[in-house]
């Protein structure tokens, strides 16, 4: 199954709703970072919910998602343009425990909730929207139920999951979130929450080979699909990008690395490619930095 998200409404019952199937690009993700079970579940999750959050912006908003619990996985982040495509990484990639009563991956144990959840909603605007929250549970779902309900006072549903087998492959992930609109009634927030009582793990349904529109159909009966968005990892990096990087940096630097290195490689955090500069490439770079000085000068 592809990787895809769509958004729906259930006017019945006064919800609106996103799923999503996110197994391949969390598989890529996991290739590019070299990711052990529980940061795969963990950074897996954290880009489910990222590419929810870009659908409910309009096109070209940027949505950039940071978690940093304490714990030793580190910083995690997430970011989309809305377009469908996402970017991630963790800091610390080999984090793997799981509970010893129930064996599952321990996503709150390696991230830890001694720190926060950030949503920065950049509309094009002079300042970005930024909200923070403090971490619940580490489990990344109901920090997001958290933020909604603290940042947005929206209540939501925020399911979210990762099936990582015995050899570190991603077999399933995705994720959906259910919020009520504002004509919501208390038979409404009833009907939600017996829905929900007992439901199946998200991760159990994508492996078995459930949509986002049948699991969308487990919750409501008359969902109204509006509308489907194709979802990949996908990173935007480039030598030019890197190029521009370096030349944020003291021309001091920049020699060092001449002197020392004979050249510099930069690599990227979000997906682990390589670029390298040569010697002379970086004497161009202090060549270019000299002569905007100059003109700045004039």
């Amino acid at each position: 199954m592809k990787d895809y998200l769509v958004r729906g409404i259930s006017n019945s019952h006064n919800c609106r709703a996103f799923a999503c199937t996110t197994t391949n690009l969390t598989n890529v993700a996991r290739e590019h970072h070299d990711l052990w079970p529980c940061a795969s579940a963990a950074l897996g999750r954290v880009m489910a919910a990222t590419l929810m959050l870009g659908a409910m912006n309009k096109d070209h908003e940027k949505v950039t998602v940071t978690i940093n619990g304490g714990g030793p996985i580190g910083t995690i982040l997430a970011t989309t343009m809305s377009d469908g495509n996402v970017k991630a990484f963790v800091a610390n990639p080999q984090v793997h425990y799981t509970y010893n009563d129930t064996g599952k991956l321990a996503v709150g144990l390696c991230v830890g909730t001694d720190g926060t959840l950030q949503v920065i909603r950049d509309m094009g605007l002079k300042e970005p929207m930024v909200s923070n929250v403090p971490l619940q549970t580490g489990e990344i779902g109901d920090d997001f139920v958290y933020y909604f309900m603290v940042s947005e006072q929206v209540p939501s549903v925020v399911s979210l999951g990762v099936l990582v087998d015995e050899n570190n492959v991603v077999l399933s992930a995705g994720g959906f979130i259910v919020q009520l609109l504002p004509e919501a009634t208390e038979e409404d927030i009833t009907y939600l929450e017996d829905k929900m009582l007992g439901f199946p793990a998200i991760s159990s349904l994508i492996n078995e080979g459930k949509t986002p529109e049948d699991i969308l159909g487990m919750i409501f009966d008359d969902i109204e699909i509006l509308d489907h968005q194709d979802l990949n990892f996908e990173c935007d990096c480039s030598k030019e990008r890197m190029r521009a990087a370096i030349m944020t940096v003291a021309t001091e630097e920049i020699q060092a690395m001449i002197d020392e290195d004979h050249g510099a490689e930069l690599v990227c955090q979000f997906c682990n490619k390589k670029y390298h500069f040569t010697e002379e490439e970086l004497k161009d770079i202090i060549k270019a930095k000299e002569d905007s000085a100059n003109w700045n000068r004039r």
